[in-house]
């Protein structure tokens, strides 16, 4: 009995963790998606960009938005050299965690 709920309380750790993170690494996973969203012709919802960004940061946290900005800018850039494979992969995973996110339906 307590070797399961030892087991049950691992994966809600692991779960719970892998969904809250610090702003820094929240900046660095959102501007990769997005920087993706015209890459891969996705289209994301603005007021669900802007609740996740209430949920999940701080309002006084000056350190996301210039990360963000960075982030964003640097995916676009990067985009532009993947071969039609590494597109593939990429776009197939950031339209999963934008719909997991609500950016898309």
């Amino acid at each position: 009995m307590r070797k399961a709920f030892i087991a049950i309380a691992a994966a809600a750790v692991l779960s719970a963790s892998a969904y809250a993170k610090d702003s820094s690494d929240l900046a660095l996973a959102l501007g990769t998606v997005l920087g993706s969203e015209e890459f891969c012709g996705l289209h994301y919802d603005q007021a669900a960009i802007q609740s996740f960004i209430t949920k999940r940061v701080s309002a006084d946290d000056m350190d996301f938005p210039p990360l963000l900005e960075s982030m964003t800018t640097g995916t676009e850039v990067g985009n532009r050299s993947k071969s039609n494979s590494a597109k593939t992969a990429h776009c197939a995973q950031i339209a999963r965690i934008a719909k997991s996110y609500g950016f898309t339906h």
